[in-house]
């Protein structure tokens, strides 16, 4: 059992939140919720110990291994996969080292009676008690043993970890947490970068075989299928419910309803008594109850209404002249780097109006597809832009593209044209960027305010064919919902790549799976797709 008690965080004189408390018991699955700032993350660094509390305690037993993947991945680029895993037993190693330094000192040293080699004896046999009170176990078959349940092939085993992409990294990262047993696991937007196949193992992984685990995600399915607890930061303070994601805003409108009700029930109370209190301030015989009266007002405290993060994101791709019958066509298309075939023979004929999903696991070749139609790299093969096709192209890395130098303002100013200049203020404030938010420097911006930049900028000129490549990653669930509406509305063609399951839903009518080399064409949708997929992995999924 892990107690979070009294925290409380200020910044400059600002209170983030302020006498925090609560319980993580043996088995709890928490989803960490709450609006983007209240927060969240905040609350987790300090519960993993990589951030300090202003005040308040975090206690847990002394013996307790508490696991934390931050949102953005720490894995060097400077060692190997097995080299990566095996910092999950560093501890164990640092102490069997430190023993052989000790003993090395002690074959060294002749002053028996001093209180320095009395020192050394005692180190040398609590370190001793502990090292040998471990299990025997062969570290290194443990390693191989956890790569290999997680997806890794034997030949991957000594491959740098810079060669993986973002969800075979969070895979590495996740070994190491599986080879350490720990008894919380703290997992901050574990979900992006990462492909659906990973998705789907770690919903098992965290189902079947972790303790407790605290999640802050904005994947409303992932967070759905595996929490039981739902703690909401808002306003400094929390609030706790024992239900999943989607039962939790039941509850919370709830909440505020009756919140809302007792604020117009004081709220009345306030002003008949204040009526009372002007009317007869001033009359001999009413003195004492005018004063009692004063007194209790002074005192109430007035009832608050939870905030609801009532900015949104009012997004409208703008009409676009009418293109050819077939936007893009590929024949025989294949792409290799080396010795290393992405895929081969792939045929591909997308038609006017279509929605289409290229789903697959990372590597597997979606984003390389997408430079391909782009013309970004060479390729065998052909592949062919349509007549009258005008495309607006949404790269994974679209948002660490912007100038970090400019402002706001100058970010859009720069690529706007004509009479749309007038309106920069009133675009980027449907933007959510108000007031001063505009003369910030890029640098200074979060990930999903980059995120929503960028999207301005591709909003600028109309288009036919939209190619968004992961657009929601640093999204929250608010954005996301108003970005998948202006997409359900949009009437021009969409190329859409994307991990997150609950935004894919509903939004194409074909799937172009990227598998084995091949690039397979599924006449369904993609709720289709995903559920057959979802139970075929399911069944490969092995972590004995």
């Amino acid at each position: 059992m892990i107690s979070v008690d009294n925290i409380a965080v200020e910044f400059s004189g600002d209170t983030l939140f302020s006498d925090v408390s609560f319980v993580i018991n043996e088995t709890d699955k928490i989803a960490l919720m709450g609006k983007n700032g209240a927060g969240k993350s905040t609350m987790m660094k300090i519960i993993a110990g990589v951030q300090k509390a202003t005040r308040g305690n975090i206690r847990f037993p002394k013996e307790a291994v508490i696991a934390y993947l931050p949102q953005h991945l720490l894995t060097e680029d400077n060692c190997t996969v097995f080299e990566e895993a095996s910092k999950a037993f560093a501890q164990v190693f640092e102490m069997k080292a430190e023993m052989d330094d000790l003993n090395k000192q002690l074959e060294t040293r002749t002053d028996y009676e001093s209180d320095q080699y009395m020192s050394l004896i005692q180190r040398v046999s609590d370190l001793g008690e502990k090292y040998y009170a471990l299990e025997d176990i062969n570290y290194e078959a443990e390693v191989e043993k956890a790569l290999g349940g997680l997806g890794f092939k034997r030949k991957d085993f000594h491959r740098q970890t810079s060669e993986f992409s973002g969800g075979w990294r969070m895979r590495i990262e996740l070994t190491k947490i599986l080879l350490q047993k720990p008894d919380l696991i703290l997992l901050d937007e574990p979900t992006n970068h990462v492909d659906i196949e990973s998705v789907i193992w770690l919903e098992d992984f965290l189902l079947n075989k972790a303790k407790a685990v605290v999640v802050i995600s904005h994947d409303k399915t992932f967070i759905d299928n595996i929490t039981n607890r739902t703690i909401e930061v808002t306003m400094g303070r929390i609030y706790d419910y024992k239900a999943n994601y989607s039962h939790y805003l039941q509850l919370r409108e709830d909440r505020r309803s009756h919140q809302i009700k007792a604020y117009q029930e004081q709220q009345k109370f306030i002003a008949d008594n204040q009526a009372f209190i002007d009317r007869f301030k001033g009359t001999y015989s009413k003195t004492n109850q005018v004063t009692s009266r004063e007194r209790m007002l002074e005192k109430l405290e007035i009832i608050e209404i939870d905030e609801i993060d009532n900015s949104s994101l009012r997004l409208k791709f703008p009409p676009a002249q009418r293109s050819g019958d077939y936007p893009v066509t590929a024949t025989d298309l294949s792409k290799n780097y080396g010795d290393h075939v992405v895929f081969k023979n792939a045929n591909m004929s997308i038609s006017r109006g279509e929605k289409v999903s290229f789903v697959g696991r990372n590597g597997e070749g979606k984003s390389t597809m997408i430079k391909a139609i782009m013309g970004e790299i060479p390729f065998d093969g052909t592949c062919e832009l349509g007549h009258n096709v005008k495309v607006g192209y949404f790269a994974q890395n679209q948002a660490s593209l912007l100038d970090p130098d400019l402002t706001v303002f100058q970010t859009v100013d720069e690529v706007a044209k004509g009479d749309i200049r007038t309106q920069i203020k009133n675009i980027l404030g449907r933007f959510m960027f108000g007031g001063e938010d505009i003369e910030k420097k890029v640098s200074v911006l979060s990930g999903g305010e980059k995120t929503r930049l960028a999207m301005v900028k591709l909003l600028l000129k109309p288009v036919n064919l939209l190619i968004l490549d992961e657009p929601t990653n640093h999204l929250d669930l608010k954005s996301k919902d108003v970005l998948k509406e202006a997409l359900l509305d949009f009437d021009g063609t969409l190329i859409l790549v994307s991990h997150d399951r609950d935004f894919l839903q509903g939004l194409s009518q074909k799937v172009f799976e990227f598998k084995d080399k091949r690039v397979i064409e599924h006449f369904e949708t993609i709720d289709a797709f995903l559920k057959r997929n979802r139970i075929e992995n399911l069944k490969e999924i092995d972590l004995n």
